[in-house]
């Protein structure tokens, strides 16, 4: 599959530039031990996933006020959290658990950075590309790219609580593309989600690619799979 050259290449954050270190089940368990709770890695994974995938969508209203924002974003969290933790037995500690993960996930400690990533968007720079992020995620995604050095590949950043649209709402593709005033045409999307990045970017207009590090999908109609992220320098 090879497009016509884009002006703008966009990527998805979470499984797209990086993935959680050791996974979630792993890292809730072992903070919340040290808040004297013990609990099993695999049962906190497999509750975060069921979870997630029934919360609503972490997007508020465009133009909510930074504080309010703020304020929403750690609630939707602090929902889901109590969730995954629910029915495993008394958290005294809960409330200090919850502040500290919230907060850690900020940093570079919980994330890792696919070791494609860096030099890819380097080359992509290199010729010339402006590059951005869609993302469904809070504004701790600013700290986050800033934490894992990815911050200065990226011209913009799009999440979903201040767009006030989560992917695969067209909506916060448009609203990406408004940004640098350019016609779908003229740009991509990569992401790690066929239903979130590949539908979501085409129902949008723009072309789509999937990123597929473990060969799990192949390119489908009106998409390519990626195995890594050089790859994209073929395509155009």
């Amino acid at each position: 599959m090879v497009i016509s050259t884009p002006e703008v290449v966009f990527f998805d954050a979470t499984g797209t530039l990086f993935e959680v270190r050791g996974g979630v089940g792993e890292i809730y368990s072992r903070v919340a031990r040290d808040f004297g709770f013990e609990s099993e890695p695999q049962t906190i994974q497999r509750n975060f996933a069921r979870r997630f995938r029934g919360q609503p969508a972490m997007a508020f209203p465009s133009g909510t006020p930074d504080a309010e924002l703020a304020k929403l974003e750690k609630c939707w969290w602090l929902n889901l959290v109590k969730a995954v933790f629910a029915g495993l037995g008394p958290f005294p500690r809960f409330d200090e658990f919850f502040d500290e993960i919230f907060e850690r996930f900020r940093g570079r400690e919980f994330w890792r950075v696919y070791d494609d990533v860096e030099p890819a968007l380097a080359a992509l720079k290199q010729r010339g590309f402006r590059l951005g992020v869609i993302s469904n995620f809070d504004s701790r995604l600013y700290d986050a790219l800033r934490a894992c050095e990815l911050e200065r590949f990226f011209d913009s950043v799009h999440i979903s609580t201040r767009v006030g649209a989560a992917k695969p709402d067209p909506a916060i593709f448009q609203a990406a593309l408004g940004h640098y005033r350019i016609n779908p045409s003229q740009a991509c999307h990569v992401g790690d989600s066929l239903r979130e990045d590949v539908a979501g970017a085409r129902a949008a207009g723009l072309h789509a690619f999937l990123i597929d590090r473990l060969g799990e999908q192949n390119s489908g109609a009106g998409y390519a799979s990626l195995s890594n992220l050089f790859q994209l320098l073929e395509m155009f």
